[in-house]
């Protein structure tokens, strides 16, 4: 659309109480009445029982298979591959209605010039290191080295692959014409300042690989060394705009290329996922200079059912796995598949593929070991199964990771393994499990009334561990019914410092502005963010409750919450204190004979802290 201007929230809000996110998805997508939701088979990965939930009510959808999650803008976005604006255009005529633009203010004006500066520089950084590619006298060196991977100039062409020449300034000269355009460059990553205050290149003789986020915007750059110089490859930092710990290489171009994902393949390196693409192969993805964890891996299950992780056979490949494995286990929800490749030693997918063929790389995916193998397997390396001691020894190793999978199928199917080749009875097992310490907070109670205590405890009881985080699970019953809490306190004074305690504050402070927000028009205050994939976690948790939940039990179960995290914090407060004054002997002491000049507070935290330490010394 033409129009200059921000959409004005008003009018989002409008047109999501307009359409009927039912209508919207049917349209697309076949549902089917199932209670009180409709369900489908989930667009975005595919499956053969349906797993994709829209919620009427709420005007919401969830899928259980991939996390995929939103309001009808959302979807739009996400199934046409459209932007904010155009979904937003979309949806307004269906319900015929007109877009208006309103002027932002100057505040919001810079703020939002600031990003589109740093998208549109880094675009233009991308553009300048592809052209040197072509035309710099010493891009030979890396034409000839991308030749010698095997890499044609189609594939290099459409992973926007680059060179930054060597030398110091090439970067600098060219678009840090002006104090304004340095403090980009710098903003993005691209200079670096030393103390004395002088810049110079961050990336220099290197081949370089932009990094794309899920709209294809170029976010950051990795780069290989063509000389002696350490390390060989080198990443961007954190910036505005890149967080290297929720990023993949490859993901856009995998999602560009497969309108229905059903694998992705997690290798090392940017070369491995190129290399695969040239063989025709276009699901490799890669970390970015990090070890995969949970939330690399939880975006990778947005788009595909199965991941298979590819790792050289030799010692170091054997680490990542372990790392890779502990990482898997918290996600591998039931319909999720993960499976592990070990290459012979000294190979690599790049070198496989450009040795074999696809159709030889494809045979080993096909022998790929399935996560529940993989997992017994590396145990066994550990303990000898054949006698009673290494039977003991394996239950005792397996059964802290087994605590981590989440609740259902899969995770009962890997305790009758476990009982299968330990010999011991499912009972037993489930005994040892429950001696083991539990990976997630404690669940949610309070010193609210008892009947409100007991009705909140039912609700957590049929959520799984990774679910009755107390702070996901206010955020949960906040966005299920949002008019419930806008009353809420202005702030949750919480210690602990997590994305969701942050998302939770926010949406409260959103709320006490815009108390009529219902659950459709919080995910779209969120959409596009970092702390959106903390909403669909949220929507999963509400999915969970399924028809246990309604407006009345969420708005008391969200302040029965906040009463436990209360006295949760004012409990570890007080521990705190404890442990301070005991390293004294201060606590057992009797009261100071200025005892009656203290305060009521001070006398009232002197008490409990005595009765939390005679509790500790029953323990």
């Amino acid at each position: 659309m033409a129009a200059k201007g921000r959409i004005p929230q008003y009018f989002i809000d409008d047109l999501l109480s307009r359409v009927d996110i039912v209508d919207v998805i049917n349209r697309r997508v076949s549902l089917k009445k199932t209670g009180k939701n409709y369900s489908a088979r989930c667009p975005f990965h595919e499956e053969k029982t349906p797993s994709f939930s829209v919620n009427p009510d709420k005007q919401f959808y969830y899928c259980f298979g991939c996390g995929a999650g939103g309001n009808a803008v959302g979807f739009i976005m996400d199934y046409e591959r459209q932007d904010f604006p155009s979904a937003v255009d979309n949806l307004a005529h269906i319900a015929g209605l007109e877009v208006p633009r309103e002027e932002l203010s100057p505040q919001q004006q810079v703020k939002q010039e600031r990003r589109k500066t740093i998208y549109d520089l880094m675009e233009q950084v991308s553009a300048y290191y592809q052209k040197q590619l072509r035309s710099d006298p010493q891009s030979q060196r890396a034409i000839d080295y991308l030749k010698r991977r095997g890499l044609s100039g189609r594939i290099a062409r459409d992973f926007n692959i680059g060179f930054a020449p060597p030398g110091w300034d090439n970067l600098l000269k060219t678009f840090g014409d002006t104090e304004e355009h340095k403090q980009q460059l710098i903003d993005a990553g691209m200079l670096i300042e030393k103390e004395d205050g002088k810049l110079y290149d961050r990336f220099r003789d290197r081949i370089m690989f932009p990094i794309s986020d899920n709209r294809g915007r170029v976010i950051a750059f990795g780069g290989r060394v063509l000389g002696d110089d350490k390390p060989k490859y080198l990443n961007s930092p954190e910036t505005d705009i890149f967080h290297k710990g929720k990023e993949l290489y490859g993901l856009y171009q995998a999602r560009q290329n497969n309108r229905h994902l059903e694998q992705l393949l997690v290798v090392e390196g940017y070369m491995d996922v190129v290399a695969l693409a040239q063989h025709g192969i276009m699901t490799g993805i890669a970390t970015l200079g990090t070890a995969s964890n949970t939330e690399h891996l939880r975006t990778a299950f947005r788009y595909a059912s199965e991941l298979i992780f590819c790792f050289d056979g030799d010692a170091a490949g054997r680490k990542a796995a372990e790392r890779a494995l502990e990482n898997a286990l918290p996600v591998m929800e039931d319909g999720r598949r993960i499976r592990f490749l070990f290459l012979p030693e000294g190979d690599d997918p790049d070198s496989v593929v450009n040795r074999d063929g696809a159709a030889g790389f494809q045979k080993l995916l096909a022998n790929a070991a399935p996560l529940e193998r993989y997992f017994f397997e590396s145990l066994h390396e550990q303990t000898d199964p054949d006698t009673l001691e290494g039977k003991a020894r394996l239950s005792k190793l397996a059964l802290p990771g087994l605590q981590l999978l989440p609740d259902g199928v899969f995770r009962q199917l890997m305790l009758d393994s476990l009982a299968n080749r330990t010999g011991l009875s499912r009972q037993s097992i489930d005994q040892l499990l429950d001696d083991v310490p539990a990976p997630t907070p404690p669940e949610v109670t309070t010193p609210a009334a008892p009947e409100q205590r007991r009705s909140t405890q039912k609700l957590t009881a049929k959520l799984p561990g990774s679910h009755r985080d107390p702070l996901l699970f206010a955020l949960a019953m906040l966005l299920f019914n949002p008019r419930g809490a806008a009353t809420g306190p202005a702030n949750i004074n919480n210690s602990e410092d997590s994305a969701a305690a942050t998302l939770l504050n926010n949406t409260i402070a959103l709320l006490r502005k815009r108390p009529d927000s219902s659950t459709a028009m919080l995910l779209g205050h969120w959409y596009g963010q970092p702390e959106y994939e903390v909403m669909t976690e949220a929507l999963k948790t509400i999915e969970l409750l399924g028809t246990e939940l309604n407006d009345e039990k969420a708005e008391a179960a969200f302040f029965d919450t906040l009463a436990h995290l209360e006295t949760q914090k004012s409990t570890q407060v007080l521990r705190n204190h404890v442990d301070k004054l005991r390293s004294g002997n201060e606590v057992d002491k009797p009261a100071s004979p200025n005892y009656p000049e203290l305060s009521e507070t001070d006398k009232q935290q002197l008490l409990a802290i005595q009765q939390l330490l005679k509790q500790k010394h029953r323990l």
